[in-house]
């Protein structure tokens, strides 16, 4: 099993991690709130597949996604060995954390969390699960990418066309439409990774944005 899911995440590194832009200024990406469902406890499973849990009878609910980018500062360095979080609900609106109450059901299935180190050239790929929206929220990842050096920035990604963006207060603060777009993921079918997946890029760059 655990060569298989890193077959599948090599793959899809190589189809879909874009070239180094030239040196240069490029825009920080955009810091955003923790929010309340950041782990209070990492999970003894915490790679960088979320949607394969180890012990669980079966995958994780939902669109398997596959995300990929690049780890970098404002001059374009890849910032090797940086450290990449992300969490999320699962596919039915729910946090896997004690304080998310809601009447929305547990999928053993799904991590919920997950961690991975950048690679030399700032690369770095989830294996996980199409967000979904919930109450109030439009669909989103929470990602926090700790810099060699100690520099952290949190942010969040979103999904190209989700119907709740133009509505979601957090998504739509990023004043600068520029930066505002930076965040927002076109998610594409890619069959030549896993059949029936979706995939995305997600470049993150350090900047004066670091928390």
């Amino acid at each position: 099993m655990l060569a298989r899911r890193q077959l599948l995440i090599v793959a899809g590194a190589a189809v879909l991690l874009r070239p180094l832009q030239a040196l240069g200024a490029l825009l920080p990406t955009p810091a955003q709130t923790t929010g309340p469902f950041y782990p209070r406890e990492l999970p003894l499973d915490r790679d960088n597949d979320l949607a394969t849990v180890a012990g669980a009878p079966a995958g994780a609910k939902g669109e398997l996604t596959h995300i990929f980018g690049r780890v970098r500062d404002v001059e374009g360095r890849a910032l090797s060995g940086a450290r990449v979080e992300i969490w999320q609900c699962n596919a039915f609106g729910r946090y896997h954390h004690p304080g998310d109450t809601r009447n929305a059901p547990l999928d053993p299935g799904f991590q919920g969390f997950g961690e991975t180190r950048a690679a030399e050239d700032g690369g770095y790929r989830f294996r996980t699960i199409k967000p979904v929206p919930y109450p109030g929220r439009t669909p989103h990842i929470h990602f926090a990418v700790t810099a060699p050096g100690g520099a952290r920035l949190v942010t969040q990604m979103y999904v190209e066309g989700a119907s709740g963006n133009e509505r979601d207060g957090l998504l739509n603060s990023i004043r600068d439409p520029a930066a505002r777009r930076s965040v927002i993921v076109a998610l594409r079918p890619a069959p030549e990774i896993e059949s029936g997946a979706l995939a995305g890029t997600f470049d993150i760059v350090l900047g004066g944005n670091a928390l």
